[in-house]
């Protein structure tokens, strides 16, 4: 396939000065046990191009999935149509002579793990979901895993050629308890790059009774306490406060009013950076596509940009945007190599990659020593943000109640909230290197038409002070 696209676009032919071709093909296969009955398997393969055109001033694009040489060449003449009709309407003047032609390759290794047979990973989950059957009151048991396999081509006409391959085994697992009016859900996910090394990697393995007696735990448990107090968030909460609080308010796009209609702008302004104060002097923020095994790792973006780790903010200190190259010429601001499409009929947007919040030097006991009165939170269950992902209100599944520097037991329902500058001035203890955990999502969406894309967060656990935590019944 690879070989025939290139033979195909060395056939095209446009009066553009320059024109582009982007490939996807992917492959995407879940299978689940829920309630020790296997579900239909889901297999599904979504393949095709996009071709862009750029003239002096104009740029157009069209998507097919037709990749013979007369397909690719017809898509081409109307990307380069639309690049003609935007020529002088365009709110940046597109120049041909400054697309990039990057050369490079992201290809998949041999796999740490052996293949394994559908019907031994059908096996698998039924082991986990049969493991989670120790009591009455369990209601609901499912275990799943998410298979994906990408492929992607970028050709340029002026000798571009990027070739990345990608590979996921994402499992995923809950199990939910019920007494009376009372249910409690313990569940797992663990969002990866890698084959099937990363089911014994993840803590997957034996995660079925863990969530249960988890679940049960949380039915018996008192609610979480109400006041303002400290907050020890670990890595899997984390994922979400800085998905939420900061990837998406330092997308440039949205800075520049793009995602106002749909999803909202940002409390980010162009004037902020180089000398807002985002967090205290603890927090340093990355742009890191280089972690082989987060999900958004990947040596060029959508456009061509070669990928490098990029400090976003530095000691508490606002640095960079997340824009990609048309952000980047538009504010007039350095950004990073994110522009990123959901598929091959989509077109590059900004789009938080791997962001990660840096390791600290504190270990987890030191932190939870640190407290005098406070709580312990993991795994998100519910979010809301406002349209300009400032203010926050955030659930977790789990929570510890931390009293005189000492875990004193589980609570239920805890919840906190905040805005968002505030709260990571909040920010007084980050675990050390061996605390730090890669966690990501499938699923971020944004974007008209909308682009459900992968995430990647890395973080170790954080105490923020002085936090608004409040329990179910608040």
């Amino acid at each position: 396939m690879i070989e025939n696209l290139r033979r195909n676009f060395g056939t095209l032919r446009s009066t553009a000065p320059f024109w582009s071709l982007r490939f996807v093909e992917e492959t995407q296969e879940q299978l689940a046990v829920r309630q020790d009955t296997v579900e239909p398997p889901r297999v599904a393969i979504d393949r095709g191009a996009m071709l862009v055109a750029v003239v002096a001033g104009g740029y157009g694009y069209c998507a097919t999935s037709d990749l013979s040489a007369a397909g690719l060449q017809a898509a081409l003449e109307r990307a380069t149509a639309w690049a003609e009709s935007t020529r002088g309407r365009s709110v940046h003047a597109f120049d041909p002579a400054s697309m990039p032609a990057p050369r490079g390759e992201r290809l998949l290794g041999a796999t740490a793990a052996p293949a394994l047979s559908r019907s031994e990973l059908h096996d698998l989950l039924a082991d986990e979901c049969r493991q989670a059957r120790i009591d009455e009151r369990i209601v609901e048991r499912r275990a799943a895993l998410e298979l994906r396999r990408v492929e992607q081509l970028y050709l340029t006409n002026t000798g571009g050629d990027v070739h990345q391959q990608f590979a996921y085994a994402i499992p995923y697992a809950h199990v939910t308890a019920n007494e009376g009016t009372d249910t409690q859900t313990r569940s797992f996910t663990h969002a990866q790059q890698g084959g099937f090394e990363q089911l014994e990697r993840s803590g997957f393995i034996g995660c079925g009774q863990r969530l249960a007696e988890e679940a049960l735990q949380l039915l018996s448990a008192p609610n979480c306490p109400t006041g303002r107090m400290d907050i020890l968030l670990m890595p899997d909460q984390m994922m979400l406060q800085i998905h939420e609080s900061i990837g998406h308010p330092l997308e440039l796009d949205r800075i520049l009013g793009d995602e106002r209609n749909y999803a909202g702008t940002s409390f980010v302004t162009l004037d902020m950076f180089g000398t807002y104060r985002y967090g205290s002097e603890l927090l340093n923020v990355t742009f890191d596509p280089g972690i082989s095994e987060e999900v958004a790792s990947y040596s060029f973006d959508d456009e061509g940009t070669v990928a490098q780790k990029v400090w976003l903010i530095e000691n508490g200190i606002l640095r960079r945007p997340l824009g990609g190259q048309l952000s980047q010429l538009r504010a007039g601001r350095e950004g990073v190599a994110n522009a990123r499409a959901s598929g091959w009929n989509r077109p590059p947007i900004d789009r938080m990659a791997n962001l990660n919040v840096e390791p600290g030097t504190s270990t987890l006991e030191e932190m939870i020593a640190s407290i005098d009165r406070g709580v312990l939170m993991r795994t998100n269950t519910s979010w809301s943000i406002d349209d300009s992902r400032n203010k926050f209100q955030f659930g977790c599944e789990w929570g510890e109640l931390i009293e005189d520097g000492k875990r004193r037991g589980v609570v239920k329902n805890p919840n906190y909230r905040g805005i968002s500058a505030d709260f990571w001035r909040s920010l007084r203890m980050l675990g050390d290197r061996d605390t730090f955990e890669v966690h990501g999502t499938m699923y971020c969406g944004k974007g008209e038409p909308n682009q459900g894309i992968h995430t990647g967060h890395a973080s170790p656990p954080c105490v923020f002070s002085n936090v608004e935590v409040f329990g179910g019944e608040a």
